[in-house]
């Protein structure tokens, strides 16, 4: 089939492309900083990176083509798709610097699945949810126990696993948004509040590491966890000194203390934290340019789901905006020394191949949503969930 300038300019005109430019303009920020980050690294690592964005984009208008609904349908799917990434991590999976399994490597290319199940979750969890709003009763005990045991067995199971808690700790945000936007009563929230109370302590003693339980408290009780601050606190502190040290407008690219030494800088400086790179070499001024534009994304994902009439389109783009949230909050803040150290990208900016191509993918599927509104009434989802 022909395809024609009319064609074109109509997808172009029901496609969300403001959401796009706003990922390309972070995306492209990204490369800049990794850029210079990787200076003395060689010059792979913004090969990977660039092939990843193009990569990126074509998965952002593909998925912008696809009926996120009957992406949905397909949930049996999906539920081993996003059990099955997990359990590879238990046969081949390959451990990072940080101790957590949580990479699966090929031919020297490595992928980490806890980007696209993410994805997974969300589109799951919408439908979930969409259906016990429409055919169940979306507050009884049987339909929250039902989306609790689904974010229980996946915690669980990455835990396990892969030890990464940040990744897990994301599953839980996107939960709780997810859950409350679709309107679950308030008092199981409360209940919830009760029942973790109850099972934090339990989690501190049997479940986490003693290396994990370190990250946590190390910004709060430094001298104690790290006295030397030569251990676990010495990234966070370099991040505050390059930071501190870019003021206004920054050092300049290519130009930072922290950024530009090869050993006794920042050893994550291009993937963890970036964002204090940016602040040393682009200033307060380049920090508040990527709050603002994961701000705008965030917003915007927001916008377009109160604005799709449809359930399961508002799910989806309120569990993307709670992906995007989260890890934005995460990453200034360990940055900052405000949260603990758990290993989380900066969407968009940090170096990634995987987590790139899945963040446009993720906003692809945003987009198409805005693409194809539809009225309440126009899809049922049937009682074989």
């Amino acid at each position: 089939m022909k395809l024609k300038l009319s064609d074109i300019r109509s997808f172009l005109k029901r496609a969300d492309m403001l959401l796009f430019f706003l990922c390309l303009a972070a995306a492209v920020m990204g490369l800049v900083a990794i850029s210079s980050a990787t200076r003395t690294m060689g010059r792979s690592l913004i090969y990977v990176q660039s092939f990843a964005l193009i990569i990126g984009i074509v998965l952002y208008f593909l998925f912008t083509l696809i009926d996120a609904d009957i992406f949905a349908d397909q949930w049996p799917l999906l539920l081993v798709v996003e059990i099955g990434l997990i359990l590879l991590l238990a046969v081949v999976g390959s451990e990072d610097d940080t101790g957590n399994r949580a990479w699966l490597r090929f031919l020297g290319i490595g992928i980490q699945p806890a980007e696209v199940v993410k994805v997974i979750y969300i589109v799951l969890t919408a439908k979930h949810l969409t259906y016990l709003k429409e055919y169940r009763s979306l507050s009884s005990p049987l339909s929250v126990f039902q989306l609790v045991a689904h974010l229980g067995f996946l915690f669980a199971l990455y835990m396990v696993i892969s030890g990464d808690l940040g990744n897990a700790l994301v599953f839980f945000f996107i939960f709780l948004v997810m859950v409350f936007a679709a309107g679950v009563k308030l008092y199981w929230f409360l209940f919830g509040a009760a029942a973790m109370a109850l099972a934090i302590p339990l989690a501190w003693n049997f479940v986490f590491s003693d290396n994990q339980k370190e990250r946590i408290l190390a910004p709060y009780l430094p001298d104690a966890i790290d006295p030397t601050g030569y251990g676990i606190n010495w990234e966070p502190t370099r991040a505050k000194l390059a930071l501190s040290s870019g003021r206004l407008w920054g050092t300049g690219l290519y130009q930072g203390t922290q950024t530009q030494t090869a050993s006794g800088g920042l050893r994550s400086k291009h993937a963890d934290y970036i964002f204090a790179c940016i602040g040393e070499e682009m200033g307060m001024v380049g920090c508040i340019v990527v709050i603002l534009l994961l701000m705008a994304i965030i917003i915007r994902c927001v916008y377009v789901g109160l604005h799709c009439q449809s359930t399961f389109g508002m799910l989806v783009c309120m569990g993307m905006a709670a992906m995007i949230c989260f890890q934005l909050f995460n990453s200034v803040g360990m940055c900052t020394g405000l949260t603990p150290v758990i290993g989380l990208t900066l969407p968009f900016f940090s170096y990634g191949g995987s987590s790139l191509f899945t963040m446009f993918a993720a906003m692809g599927i945003v987009s198409g949503i805005r693409y194809r509104p539809k009225p309440t009434q126009f899809r049922s989802y049937g009682a074989d969930f």
